[in-house]
């Protein structure tokens, strides 16, 4: 069903909920999908044509990498978040106010992170204990990775405000260009330019920032609700706190977290680059079998902050159900898959076949496979919460996540040594799920059923969609 003005979906508010959760997070999750491939392919195309030290150094900033590139993403789905409201509540001079103020924050922060990052990367890199082995190749793919965040942020920004009208689809054939584009740069930069790990930064910048100019060519012409005018980026203090209250507590959620894996890292690191590749191409593997907890969230977020901008308070408790039962299932797919082929997909990043390093990895596949269903349940509840305007609970969520991480690093690496540093991933989990579960509970207990949502900051528009 479309909204015949707009000609956007309005499934969102009508459809069953599990069906329209499904409907939503497919194309999400093909895209997840190519991306992690794409990201996959960068790391054997760096471990095989490149060298294991260098793909060990590109894995030593991935948590860095997090830290201000999730910062960037967090702040973006959080405004996109306000989006997916108005847009619920039928308030068409809303979404086009919302969708100004989410742009004229985001170029901001891009300027802010990206000198931020080149000034702290070095310390940083410092403070976590990188060998001094892969430090050098370490150093300059973060360098150029935070030079060229305004093109990360650009990217999530237009696709966040496309998944708030409904549509998941569009940003999924950019997000195809940008990771074909990425592989094609990558063997440019690498095999005949020689550019090296400087190469490799470069190509997902470039091809980043390709996909985010396109995809926003695209959506302009494709939806009139989002063309706007002079009039609506007047920059408003008090519609720019509304964006900033839901949207740097989610940026902060991602980045704590991030914090906490730059501590698992550093402690990591004492152990050489061997456990460091292992644990590299291991979190690769996870990163794409957990892809459909990430899709679900990103649906969760909008399926909840539309039917809350529409004050429909049991359909989103009905949409919440749904979403864990889909996610359990997911969870068992993804376990079983790290189980039984985890070595094989290690050895993928190897240049040379090298049991100890397979080892390292296939170790923290078992483990946290095992635990997958605490990081389901995560996923679900933190953005069901995000997207009814909860943004203080699931911010502290994240520093949960850190203190426990920190805490089970530091009790466990003396006596269990890496596989205690590992451990500390689920113990993250289940400490951030209980503090979640908590306040869903009150939210949502019984004797508030039948109350309307609170909705003041809906300004009434002359418009509607």
């Amino acid at each position: 069903m479309q909204n015949n003005k707009t000609n956007l979906p309005d499934e969102m508010l009508t459809m069953v909920p599990w069906k329209i959760i499904v409907r939503f997070s497919l194309p999400l999750l093909a895209g997840n999908l190519f991306q992690q491939m794409y990201s996959m392919a960068d790391a054997v195309i760096i471990g095989r044509l490149v060298g294991v030290k260098e793909l060990a150094g590109v894995g030593a900033t991935s948590a860095m990498n997090f830290l201000v590139l999730g910062f960037a993403m967090g702040a973006a789905g959080g405004f996109s978040i306000l989006t997916a409201q108005q847009f619920g509540a039928g308030n068409e001079e809303g979404v086009k106010k919302s969708v100004a103020m989410s742009m004229m924050l985001c170029a901001g922060l891009s300027v802010m992170l990206s000198l931020l990052g080149a000034l702290t990367a070095e310390p940083l890199l410092r403070i976590m204990n990188t060998p001094e082995d892969i430090f050098p190749y370490a150093r300059i793919y973060i360098l150029v990775i935070y030079l060229g965040i305004g093109a990360t942020v650009y990217y999530n920004m237009i696709s966040g405000v496309l998944r708030a009208l409904g549509d998941s689809r569009t940003s999924l054939y950019f997000l195809i260009l940008s990771s074909v584009m990425n592989i094609i740069l990558d063997l440019l930069a690498i095999l005949v330019l020689n550019m090296g790990i400087m190469g490799a930064a470069l190509a997902t910048v470039i091809s980043q920032l390709v996909s985010a100019v396109c995809c926003h060519i695209y959506a302009l012409r494709r939806y009139p609700l989002i063309r706007l005018k002079r009039r609506h980026f007047r920059f408003i203090w008090s519609e720019a706190v509304h964006h900033i209250k839901i949207g740097i507590p989610m940026a902060i959620q991602f980045s704590v977290t991030a914090v906490g894996i730059m501590i698992l890292q550093a402690y990591l690191n004492v152990f050489g680059s061997s456990v460091v590749a292992g644990y590299t191409a291991a979190g690769k593997v996870e990163a794409l079998v957990t892809q459909p907890f990430s899709t679900l969230e990103i649906t969760m977020e909008t399926y909840c902050g539309q039917n809350y901008g529409a004050g429909n308070k049991e359909r989103v408790k009905r949409g919440i159900k749904s979403g864990l039962i889909i996610c359990l299932i997911t969870v068992a797919i993804a376990s079983a898959v790290c189980i039984l082929f985890g070595r094989s997909f290690i050895s993928l990043f190897l240049k040379e076949y090298d049991p100890d390093i397979v080892n390292f990895g296939q170790r923290y596949l078992l483990i946290v496979a095992v635990f997958f269903w605490l990081l389901g349940i995560l996923h679900v509840i933190r953005s069901s919460l995000q997207g009814i305007g909860e943004a203080l609970v699931p911010m502290m969520g994240g520093v949960v996540e850190l203190a426990a991480r920190w805490a089970g690093c530091a009790a466990m690496a003396g006596v269990l040594g890496y596989t205690g540093i590992y451990l500390s991933t689920p113990l993250a989990w289940g400490s951030a799920v209980l503090l979640l579960l908590a306040r869903y509970a009150v939210i949502f207990r019984k004797e508030e059923r039948g109350k309307p949502w609170q909705r003041d900051w809906i300004e009434e528009s002359p418009t509607k969609i």
